[in-house]
């Protein structure tokens, strides 16, 4: 698969060519400082059709090699967007839908925001944010441009004056993730006006981003100081180095009108000084292993963690132990891996023996199985999941603890029930076809398959594993009339995608 290139123009068209946010009625306090959306716009661009769109483009994202499909890293930028999301509720839409942040490994500053509430963060961007707060500002900012559906209002012109149409867009955007050339091609069609146009709208909506983007940061804790250093050293950035502008910059066009009106904006406000979390320093730590983990760049993120431990500040030391024990882990060395982790552990307890960290629990499970300690690898997850409850990724490490132990039954009851409780992770059905399969039950093993297939959007491939489950020598009369029904209803979903994909 070729890599997720983001070419700065690409993005700049990608993010206001092709974002389609998700509609919301402004309710009256963000109204008297935002202009509403007219009732054409919104009659061009249903709330659902941009969901769609954004989960075709997201089903594409994440089959490229350069999706960070990391459960830690995930977790963070999830917990860290639904912080923001928490005091401006009205930004997911009238039809409240779930926003889902995500990260890709690129060397380019950037970030972006996909239709339907889709936002994705550039590994690159994550290491130069210097606290928490520059790393939040960034995403209040796309949060902003989506609660204000900057690109449907756009697109509902476009449409109007048929200068591009919507199909070249969507085609375009997805062309952008493996050739940027003929994804400019595409979205650009020829049309400079429609491009000129696309430009001077963007200004507009930066502005409006900043002003949404800065009152969720107030709102939620952070340091809206944030917002202007972190543009501030973008833009600086920007002048230094002419002929290689940070990407961000391009495609968030940043002029000094649009500075001083965020420094006019926080001028007044009265400072509030956020504390970085642990999690930013052990997330940051392992986005450093995950941006290359080739041997050179393990070297280099080694050197960078010993230089980092000299720093003798509590967060730097756990952040460099624990670098080092995932760079340990990386390498097949359990117990200096270990030995590490131990380390970054003594720091964090520092007095305190209680004290967990939902991260380090994590490298602990996985530091476990790699070590083929089925037992130790259960028990660490087993406490991990009393300790965070609501994590979602220890809840498959514990599954995976199950596995290892060779308890089949009782992970898949585990898995079952949380099939059930979460109905669109692909993971879950995919741990619990193994663990069916460790059981020799193939036709539920095919069962659950199927399901992880149809919520990657691959339709065919899913009702190809029915259609092997229903032959499956172990296949049930239960089984059968659930094979059954499932078919008809990826059938009617194939056919609706079909007849979809020839309208547009």
């Amino acid at each position: 698969m070729p890599r997720l290139s983001v070419r700065p123009m690409v993005f700049a068209t990608l993010l206001f060519a092709c974002t389609l946010p998700p509609a919301i009625l402004p309710l009256p306090s963000v109204a008297q400082t935002l202009p509403s959306l007219g009732d054409t716009e919104r009659e061009e661009l249903s709330p659902l059709m941009e969901r769609k769109l954004g989960e075709r483009i997201m089903r594409e994202i994440r089959r490229n090699r350069d999706y960070l499909d990391d459960e830690p890293l995930q977790e963070y930028l999830e917990g860290l967007g639904n912080s923001l999301l928490a005091v401006r509720p009205e930004a997911r839409g009238e039809t409240q839908y779930d926003f889902f942040f995500f990260a890709v490994r690129d060397p380019m500053l950037n970030a972006f925001a996909l239709p339907g509430g889709f936002i994705g963060v550039h590994s690159a961007l994550i290491l130069a944010a210097q606290n928490e707060s520059e790393l939040a500002s960034v995403m209040a900012h796309e949060i902003g441009h989506v609660a204000q559906r900057h690109i449907a209002r756009m697109l509902g012109k476009q449409k109007q004056d048929m200068l591009i149409p919507l199909s070249a867009i969507v085609l375009g955007a997805l062309a952008a993730i493996s050739n940027p050339d003929a994804g400019m091609a595409m979205m650009m069609g020829g049309q400079g006006l429609a491009m000129q146009r696309q430009l001077n709208f963007s200004r507009d909506a930066e502005r409006e981003a900043d002003r949404v983007g800065l009152d969720i940061m107030r709102e939620a804790g952070f340091e809206t100081s944030g917002m202007i250093n972190f543009f501030g050293r973008l833009q600086q950035a920007g002048r230094n180095y002419t002929d290689n502008t940070p990407p961000y910059l391009r495609s968030h066009p940043m002029t000094t009108e649009r500075i001083a009106d965020i420094e006019a904006r926080t001028r007044d406000l009265r400072y509030r000084q956020h504390a970085d979390s642990l999690d930013f320093a052990l997330i940051k730590a392992r986005v450093k292993v995950l941006q290359d983990s080739s041997p050179q760049g393990l070297i280099d993120a080694t050197a960078a963690f010993e230089r980092q431990l000299q720093q003798k500040s509590r967060p730097s030391t756990i952040a460099g132990k624990y670098g080092l024990a995932y760079i340990a882990l990386k390498q097949g060395q359990t117990s200096k891996a270990q030995s590490m982790l131990d380390d970054a552990r003594t720091a964090l307890k520092n007095g305190t023996p209680a004290a967990r960290n939902v991260v380090l629990s994590s490298l602990a499970i996985d530091i476990k199985l790699a070590a083929h300690q089925a037992k130790e690898a259960l028990d660490e997850a087993e406490l991990a999941r009393n300790q965070f409850p609501l994590s979602r990724g220890i809840a498959h490490q514990y599954a995976d603890a199950l596995y290892a132990a060779g308890r089949y039954e009782e992970a898949v009851t585990f898995l079952r029930d949380q099939t059930q409780l979460y109905r669109s992770e692909p993971k879950l059905y995919d741990r619990l076809a193994k663990t069916y399969a460790a059981l020799n039950k193939q036709a539920q093993q095919h069962l659950a398959l199927a399901e992880s297939y149809a919520l990657k959007g691959s339709l065919p491939a899913a009702i190809e594993q029915l259609s092997i489950a229903r032959r499956a020598p172990d296949a049930s009369f239960y089984d059968q009339s659930i094979i059954d029904a499932r078919e008809r209803e990826m059938k009617a979903q194939r056919l609706e995608e079909i007849r979809q994909e020839k309208e547009g």
